[in-house]
């Protein structure tokens, strides 16, 4: 069941004082970040500085060792693991690097499968699929398994797969990055403006300047601290 979104009197979506440490490596350092409803921000940093590992505390797939994750004024990390799992099947969308698209199903398949697992019926998931997949420029392209795509056609269909739900919050994790810069500019035209056209938060891991360059903010990540980007006034409590 999705989270009824209260009104904006604050972040939609902030963390605090997160700590995770894998054995002796410390991967955040008490990170401290509010994100808005309807804001896109790229979460930047050198490989291993700790912003995938931000992005699945965000998310609620990793619980941080110490600190806190509110979204829409609930505390997701007080939830338990079937609570979180729901939570993101209603209210969060997910792009990843290579797409995670399941090989051998089509398209359309791929991107039905949030809805379904949400208990819609397999001809309505369907119908919405392909009209996501007509948004994003893939009109016959529905029964064509993911080797039969080239890669940014492939990210469209996770894109779509991403948004098919109405989710509140797009976590993308470094979405442009097996892809060459032509791909990637379209990729993130495509996301950032269908992302402000349905008022979608996007939160964007990326290492990649031009990538970033698509967000209305950034915040940098190293060595698992934010060392700049976040300004003073959206940390107050």
């Amino acid at each position: 069941m999705r989270m009824q979104l209260h009104e904006p009197a604050g972040p939609l979506l902030s963390g605090r004082d997160l700590r995770v440490a894998f054995g002796g490596t410390e991967a955040l350092r008490g990170v401290n970040i509010d994100i808005h409803a309807g804001e896109i921000v790229a979460v930047m940093g050198p490989s291993g500085s700790g912003k995938s590992t931000l992005l699945h505390v965000l998310a609620g797939v990793l619980k941080p060792d110490t600190g806190s994750v509110t979204y829409n004024k609930v505390e997701i990390t007080a939830l338990n693991e079937a609570a979180r799992s729901a939570l993101r099947l209603s209210d969060f969308g997910f792009v990843f690097q290579f797409g995670q698209l399941l090989p051998d199903l089509t398209a359309i398949d791929n991107v039905t499968i949030p809805l379904m697992l949400s208990g819609v019926k397999r001809r309505d998931a369907l119908r919405q699929a392909a009209t996501w997949l007509d948004r994003l420029g893939l009109n016959g392209h529905g029964d064509k398994l993911p080797g039969e795509l080239s890669g940014g056609q492939a990210q469209r269909v996770a894109i779509a797969r991403a948004l098919v739900t109405a989710p509140q919050v797009v976590f993308a994790d470094e979405p442009t990055g097996s892809l060459d810069s032509l791909a990637a500019e379209n990729v993130m035209v495509t996301l950032t403006e269908l992302a402000r056209a349905t008022g979608t938060t996007v939160v964007i891991i990326t290492h990649d300047p031009r990538t970033a360059s698509y967000a209305d903010r950034e915040v940098i990540v190293r060595d698992g601290r934010i060392t700049a980007g976040q300004s003073a006034e959206a940390l107050r409590l």
